[in-house]
């Protein structure tokens, strides 16, 4: 509707309070901030988290100088198609690998789920240690050939992190529930998968994509169908927050990543932070992951699938950075309310990564694509009535 384009709110919509039975994605308003839109260039300053700043531009389709077609042109009939061959041949190996894993086990059933995640003994010794060399050995096959960690962070978010936190100095240190993470690309589950190996949240569709899908499920991925509003099941934020409380009591239960932002950004903005990560009322380890370019940009942003990866994988070399930081302990106050524990975490890691803060989300996202497609009419799932 392109009455909901007009004017512009610079206040967030009220959020109601959290219910751990529903979808987080669900409970929030999702409404757009913004409401007016005059032309692309006018949206790019409200929708500054979404914009790709690189060389190739909005959607991939930005003018190329010469040097940089020539690049491009001398990787895609070279350094492309020996990529895509290595690549696929880890992914089968890793597939075959789960298969004889999961012969004759039952994989679990319930809210919807199906996942292996269960699996024990010499199964689960192969499944991880393989998954997380397999994952190393892909990102070095696309580029990413030294990974730049740092643990801990700085002291100011250890001091943070104590502050805010109520652990004590006599009191055992407690396992923390989730790893949350900011979102850039796909590229950032590669990585977790290749450092800790955690369950995530992902599309229920990726359940059947061929070899992925098996992966996905001796990861024990929390399967999610974004437009359902089914009460059959408890729904994501039900079936996060029982992970999350079976990581934190169980150290042989897998841990859980959530990308609390609920999209991806190109790197430089931290978004709105979505409460499933925090109901649960447990730790939590804050990680920062960022993607340093110099012409083409990890950023899954306005560009499709298939475009990114042609395009990094006709990178030379690509980067990452990541910060991991202190386990952050919240307060009583902060279990009492997942959206000050969820709004004092991203503070945290906006503050050590740089990041500069924004109050806009998937809604502000949707207008932006429609708008770089040419399609200047509000996505169905954003035709709400006011209340």
């Amino acid at each position: 509707m392109e009455s909901e384009l007009r004017g512009f709110n610079t206040k967030p919509s009220k959020t109601p309070q959290p219910d751990p039975t529903h979808d987080d994605a669900s409970s929030r308003d999702d409404r757009p901030l913004l409401t007016s839109v005059s032309n692309v260039l006018e949206l790019e300053k409200k929708c500054a988290a979404y914009v790709r700043n690189d060389v190739y531009g909005a959607m991939g389709r930005g003018e190329l100088p010469l040097m940089e077609k020539l690049q491009l042109g001398i990787a895609f009939v070279t350094l492309l198609p020996l990529r895509i061959i290595l690549v696929m041949t880890v992914l089968v190996v890793y597939y075959l690998i789960c298969r004889i894993c999961t012969l004759f086990s039952v994989p679990n059933h319930g809210e919807g789920q199906e996942d292996y995640a269960h699996l024990g003994g010499w199964r689960r010794t192969v499944i991880l240690p393989s998954g997380r060399f397999l994952s190393k050995t892909l990102l070095f096959l696309v580029g990413f050939y030294r990974i730049n960690e740092t643990h801990n962070g700085s002291k100011n978010s250890q001091e943070n992190s104590k502050t805010a936190g109520t652990l004590q100095p006599d009191e055992p240190e407690q396992r923390p529930g989730a790893i949350v993470s900011n979102h850039i690309s796909y590229l950032d589950i590669l990585y977790h998968m290749s450092s800790s190996f955690p369950s995530f949240v992902a599309k229920r569709s990726v359940a059947n994509i061929p070899l992925v899908g098996l992966i996905s499920k001796c990861l024990g991925c929390v399967y999610v169908q974004r437009e359902s509003k089914s009460s059959d099941f408890k729904g994501v934020s039900g079936v996060v927050t029982d992970r999350v409380c079976k990581a934190h009591q169980d150290e042989y239960a897998p841990k859980i990543l959530l990308f609390p932002e609920g999209t991806t950004t190109n790197g430089d903005y931290l978004i709105s932070f979505k409460t499933g990560a925090f109901l649960a009322r447990a730790p939590v380890v804050p990680v920062i992951l960022k993607y340093p370019y110099q012409r083409f940009s990890s950023a899954w942003e306005s560009v499709t699938g298939v475009r990114h990866v042609v395009f990094l994988l006709c990178q030379f070399v690509n980067h990452v950075e990541v910060t991991w930081l202190p386990v952050y302990y919240p307060s009583q106050l902060e279990k009492d309310d997942p959206k000050l524990y969820a709004n004092n975490v991203r503070r945290l890691m906006a503050s050590e990564g740089n990041l500069i803060l924004s109050d806009i989300g998937l809604a502000e996202k949707r207008i932006y694509l429609a708008t770089l497609n040419g399609n200047n009419s509000m996505p169905s799932v954003l035709r709400q009535k006011d209340d």
